[in-house]
């Protein structure tokens, strides 16, 4: 039985078809509704809830037509199809893709060992988040057009290292937008923090906040319901640019086919074979657009959800239990660093049948008593597709050793979550389907953790480290990153949690 059986008998009925084809996308929590260019507008919807399209799985998609296409052609595809109601599709791809990535493939497909690595980290940021935060600026604007707004979109984003600064690359000087960005103070590699507060712009800000990732999450989104209804400031309109938001999830989507259609051009595989995807994972997104494709027809094998020493989804995935009540580690994966991971609410909604009772019934459990449990048949449905494994710090350096010694592929730390995972999951579910494992940084973004996997030398600062890193690989670090050295530092604000709502309303003032 798929995630979808149970919900047909009440999503599907003739009387809401006309509704649903003016307004596809719906509320996790409740019935609100919205057109797909306002669901990329608002972020969040009004209730708190994420927007899914209920009918997911069910509107029909000519993968293998799709597969045959370049890059960008399966962009337009995708991206039509996950978001029906935006005009010009081919545009919004091309000026969000076309020159602004090193690699014409997007995301090249690197085989090492016995399993494939896709490289997402070859856009503006040197992160996977650059291939949705590329489009996502492309689509607000067509979004704002199409709705015929006028107030000003401020973009709150939390971050845990990445998006920060793609959405701040993405954003900044775009008309009729502005952008702040908190990030955990002292939570976030060197790199990270130099790309963040030197960002440019006459439209952005960038704070830190003394505490973990979570605590920004959670304070972003006490701010989005606080103004669900309201203005924070006159002409002004509140949206996200983290994966809670569908504009930012469903481009992530197109690099599942990419590989996919990259292993069939090579002839490693024939169009339905299934393929394994291992994925480092922290807020769910990036994984849960692998169950995205799969719903609309890819022919996906197993996802496995990696997780570092925070590993509440790997214990979620083997237990049914989800549980952020334990300690939080600061890890040399900080992108990781999540105990509350917002996309599987996502998930959740397909699991329970899309009872929105029952989702909205769990947040409110994870938000005031910390943890919820779902039941064995909706454990069984997530199972048939996700599998969850982890690895500590020492496993993640270790593997970043071995794998730069045995195949002479250096890996960045979230990475070596994933591949070690990608070994366990491998000698534990006897899986002999090909295995992609998604690379989403540069190893230049952690210079520090890497050299101490190599055995190297990690004093200096940040761009010593690189340059360090550099000799001993024999790679080049990306310009994006190399040149932050000797840039100005233009943001210098760190607060405390319980100062971010203020702390938003004096930026809208001021933007």
């Amino acid at each position: 039985m798929s995630l979808f059986t149970r919900m047909k008998s009440r999503l599907v009925s003739a009387g809401e078809k006309a509704e649903r084809d003016s307004l596809p996308f719906q509320s996790t929590r409740g019935d609100l509704r919205a057109s797909a260019p306002e669901a990329v507008l608002r972020g969040l919807a009004p209730d708190g809830g994420l927007y899914i399209d209920p009918l997911l799985a069910s509107r029909a998609f000519d993968v293998k037509a799709c597969l045959a296409l370049e890059p960008l052609g399966q962009a337009e595809m995708i991206l039509s199809h996950l978001l029906p109601g935006f005009q010009d599709m081919h545009t919004l791809v091309c000026n969000a893709y076309q020159g602004r990535f090193a690699s014409e493939a997007l995301t090249p497909l690197v085989p090492v060992g016995d399993r494939y690595i896709l490289e997402l980290y070859h856009g503006p940021t040197a992160a996977f988040k650059d291939v949705a935060l590329c489009m996502l600026p492309q689509l607000m604007t067509a979004a704002r057009a199409l709705t015929g707004v006028r107030e000003k979109t401020v973009i709150l984003t939390a971050t845990s290292g990445d998006t920060g600064k793609a959405a701040l690359e993405g954003f900044h000087d775009v008309p009729g937008t502005g952008i702040v960005v908190f990030f955990p103070h002292q939570g976030v590699s060197a790199v990270q923090e130099a790309q963040m507060l030197t960002q440019i712009g006459n439209n952005v800000a960038v704070c830190a906040v003394r505490g973990n990732f979570d605590d920004c999450q959670s304070a972003v989104k006490s701010v989005f319901s606080a103004y669900a209804d309201r203005a924070p400031v006159p002409g002004v309109r509140l949206s996200s640019a983290n994966s809670i938001n569908i504009g930012r999830l469903a481009p992530q989507v197109v690099y599942y086919f990419l590989a996919y259609a990259s292993l069939m051009r090579d002839g490693k595989i024939t169009f339905g074979d299934p393929v394994d995807y291992v994925v480092p994972t922290g807020n769910f997104g990036d994984i849960l657009a692998g169950w995205y494709a799969k719903q609309i027809g890819l022919p996906v094998g197993r996802l496995v959800c990696a997780s570092n020493a925070n590993r509440v989804l790997t214990d979620f995935i083997n237990t049914g239990v989800y549980d952020r009540r334990r300690s939080f580690y600061k890890t040399v994966s900080p992108s990781m660093d999540i105990l509350v991971s917002s996309n599987l609410e996502r998930l959740l909604y397909y699991a329970c049948g899309g009872d929105t009772d029952a989702v909205r019934g769990n947040m409110l459990r994870l938000q005031n008593s910390g943890y919820y449990k779902l039941g064995a048949g909706e454990m069984a449905l997530i199972r048939r597709d996700f599998s969850g494994y982890c690895c500590t710090e020492e496993q993640t350096l270790e593997t970043i050793r071995d794998c730069f010694r045995n195949t002479g592929y250096l890996c960045d730390t979230h990475t070596a979550v994933a591949l070690h995972a990608a070994e366990e999951y491998r000698e534990a579910e006897k899986s002999d389907a090909p295995q992609v494992v998604l690379s989403t940084a540069s190893p230049f973004k952690f210079p520090a953790a890497v050299l101490t996997a190599l055995g190297e030398s990690s004093e200096g600062d940040a761009f010593c480290q690189m340059e360090r890193l550099a000799e001993v690989s024999g790679l080049t670090p990306p310009s994006s990153l190399s040149g932050l050295q000797g840039k100005e530092i233009l943001h210098h604000d760190v607060i405390n949690r319980e100062e971010i709502s203020d702390y938003v309303i004096d930026r809208l003032k001021a933007f």
